[in-house]
């Protein structure tokens, strides 16, 4: 007996619609919640909460970007990560490279030592407790994440935690 070509087809479907909850599922607000509110729970900072306000900022500054897929930073009011690739990029991945950073921040001299920081400690910053992020498929298939952060981190002269 063989499989016939409609049950074929409808276990492809299947495979299709599960690949792509599995692809929406590492995108939730919670997701991305996560991975940030672990990193600041190794430093003993309080969790984020997310903001709908701060996340429809990210959505509508990351859909400006979907034409070019360049990294560049909206300006805006918030404090704010970005993060690219030339396929897709998951909220998960997209956070745990910003927290790759840690190594270079040295609290002793509150600075960046060996390389970029930035982007991990505003992912820490005590004080940024909204968090909104927004991911777009680029025209040219690359993929931008935005995090936007409520109140803005990074003050020159303080400390993240």
């Amino acid at each position: 007996m063989g499989i016939s070509r409609i049950s074929l087809a409808t276990f492809f479907c299947l495979i299709g619609l599960a690949i792509v909850q599995l692809s929406q599922a590492q995108n939730s607000p919670q997701d991305y919640l996560n991975a940030h509110n672990a990193a600041r729970a190794t430093v003993n900072v309080g969790p984020m909460k997310w903001d709908d306000k701060v996340a429809t900022f990210a959505s509508n500054y990351a859909n400006q970007r979907k034409g070019d897929c360049k990294l560049v930073h909206s300006g805006g009011p918030y404090g704010e990560n970005l993060a690219g690739s030339s396929a897709d990029l998951s909220a998960t991945a997209a956070v745990n490279m910003w927290v790759a950073e840690r190594p270079k921040y040295n609290y002793n001299s509150n600075s960046c030592v060996g390389g970029e920081c930035r982007h991990y400690t505003q992912v820490v910053w005590r004080n940024s407790v909204r968090l909104g992020c927004a991911k777009v498929r680029c025209n040219n298939g690359g993929t931008i994440i935005t995090c936007n952060y409520d109140p803005p981190g990074n003050y020159v002269n303080q400390r993240p935690y």
